[in-house]
């Protein structure tokens, strides 16, 4: 009795599985995105879901070979072997010699052209495996549950749109900037625009600089990133099909953030926030990491990493850093690719790479020198260890404003870093308890919660699998003009009504003085 029980609970656990299992097609992006992908796609893989990836032949990140997916290769190359490294040593020259506002829009404005590039490289990707039939009726043939993609670049809505599968986006950025103001209402009188570097909490001419900057912004990504995106739909789809339609038709937004690190905002219903997700409690270190921490004593230990893209600053920064290292009675370790700086110390161990996630854990660590990717952001929030910002592009100057906003870090212009201000910022996040404080109290925010991140992620990810789709999710306002969404129909409709009806009212009581006043003549002439 006992073991047909067993046999019997055995199989509904393995029935359970299945009906909670899926076939899930990915579409990622490479580089610093790709960590973030592979730790849903690990979990995913934990929870008995087949995954299969979809990867260039060029791929920097995304391997071939892998216990927890499958793999298709599109043969295709969109990146040369030193396209990043081209684009990342042109942009710390420009940061270190332009320090003006004209500068900044320069580089802007570089940074722009360079992403348009990436984005016309991902729609011949995308075009390849449209093009590709056998490829193509493989992939409508394996019957596909759902497809979860990075709309950072715009592959994977594309495809879903083609396979007319459900979408769930693991995002933060979208081709056309942050996920927010392509899916919730983004009110400008208190949602900054990322890139100006403000709070939800603005002055009138703060105001006033949010709203040219969201138009600004508004209009070089619609005429760099948009224009490959509209043209690809008009080829592959006709002209009545959108690509922010595309974009906006979603099934579920993972957002990469939390409200932690978030200012207070609108969202919708199909917004998940799992920002986080990838951290984990620290393991031990390797033996000669752990015994270089150890030897730090009672002074701590300070890491510094600038993520995968900006490893070698150049050698005038890096010896103006080291110098500045040197000169502290902490322990360094440092993530850094570029020639030994001829003013290293003694303290500072340079390493090609480092377990950041346990560094960050560790009791013994006081400070992190980060680039303010939001990877090492989420990371540092989640073990409570205060930031001194080294800001170089992208999204790294706004996320860095924020947590400065929040009292937990300080941040430098790499432009204007010499040793002496370097070391002058460090020792104030060093010595200075209320960064360590508030980073601290931001840890406990995000921890303080029901479910975690990752949990909550997979969760709506086979929610979508169960229920074919979230469209009762979606709102309605993606498919209204702008006229109809801010109702000014009905408010010049209501106007009008309300002018004719003032005109009529005015035109009655005329007649009705007029007839009072003739009324009134009569009976005087009447009485005479």
């Amino acid at each position: 009795m006992h073991y047909s029980t067993l046999l019997t609970v055995l199989f509904l656990l393995s029935v359970s599985c299945g009906v909670y299992s899926g076939k899930i097609l990915v579409f990622p992006v490479d580089g610093s995105h790709w960590i973030n992908m592979k730790v849903l796609v690990m979990e995913l893989y934990s929870k008995g879901h087949n995954i299969t990836v979809i990867r260039s032949s060029d791929s920097m990140y995304i391997k071939e070979e892998s216990p927890y997916y499958k793999f298709i290769t599109v043969d295709v190359g969109t990146f040369d072997d030193d396209f990043f490294a081209k684009f990342v040593s042109h942009l710390l020259q420009a940061q270190q010699h332009q320090r003006s506002s004209w500068g900044k829009i320069m580089i802007g404005i570089e940074v722009f052209k360079k992403f348009s590039e990436i984005q016309e490289k991902i729609c011949n990707m995308t075009a390849m495996i449209f093009e590709n039939e056998t490829l193509m009726k493989s992939l409508q043939q394996a019957k596909f549950d759902m497809v979860l993609a990075d709309p950072a670049m715009g592959g994977g809505m594309l495809l879903a749109h083609k396979l007319g599968l459900p979408l769930v986006f693991n995002v933060r950025w979208t081709m056309l900037g942050e996920g927010h103001f392509a899916i919730a209402p983004s009110p400008l009188s208190y949602v900054p625009v990322p890139g100006a570097e403000l709070t939800d909490k603005m002055t009138f001419i703060q105001r006033v600089t949010n709203v040219l900057s969201y138009f600004i912004t508004y209009y070089q990504q619609a005429k760099h990133f948009g224009q490959p995106y509209k043209a690809f739909c008009q080829k592959y789809f006709g002209p009545d099909v959108d690509y922010f339609s595309i974009l906006q038709n979603a099934d579920i937004w993972l957002m990469r953030n939390d409200f932690t690190f978030e200012f207070p905002r609108p969202t919708m219903p199909n917004v998940v926030y799992m920002g986080g997700f990838q951290c984990k409690p620290s393991k031990p270190l390797p033996d000669d990491i752990e015994k270089f921490v150890k030897s730090s004593g009672k002074h701590g230990v300070i890491i510094m990493s600038l993520g995968s893209l900006f490893g070698d600053l150049g050698v005038d920064i890096a010896d103006e850093i080291a110098a500045a290292f040197a000169r502290l009675p902490q322990k360094v370790i440092w993530r850094h690719t570029g020639p030994r700086p001829s003013t290293l110390g003694n303290n500072t161990l340079l390493v090609a790479w480092m377990p950041q996630n346990d560094l960050l854990g560790h009791t013994k660590t006081k400070v992190f020198v980060a680039h303010g990717g939001t990877n090492g952001i989420q990371e540092a929030i989640y073990h409570g260890v205060p930031i001194l910002g080294l800001p170089i592009a992208f999204d790294q100057p706004d996320n860095l404003s924020r947590m400065r906003k929040k009292g937990a870090a300080r941040v430098l212009d790499i432009s204007a870093l010499d040793r002496s201000v370097f070391l002058e910022e460090l020792k104030e996040v060093l010595y200075n308890p209320s960064y360590k404080e508030n980073m601290q109290r931001l840890s406990r925010l995000h921890h303080d919660q029901p479910i975690k991140p990752l949990d909550r992620a997979v969760f709506w990810i086979e929610y979508v699998i169960r229920n074919g789709g979230a469209p009762h999710l979606r709102t309605q306002s993606f498919r209204m003009s702008w006229i109809t969404y801010h109702s000014v129909d009905v408010i010049l409709t209501l106007l009008g009504a309300l002018l004719i009806s003032g005109w009529l009212t005015f035109l009655l009581l005329r007649c009705l003085c007029f007839k009072l006043i003739l009324n009134k003549k009569s009976s005087v002439n009447f009485e005479r």
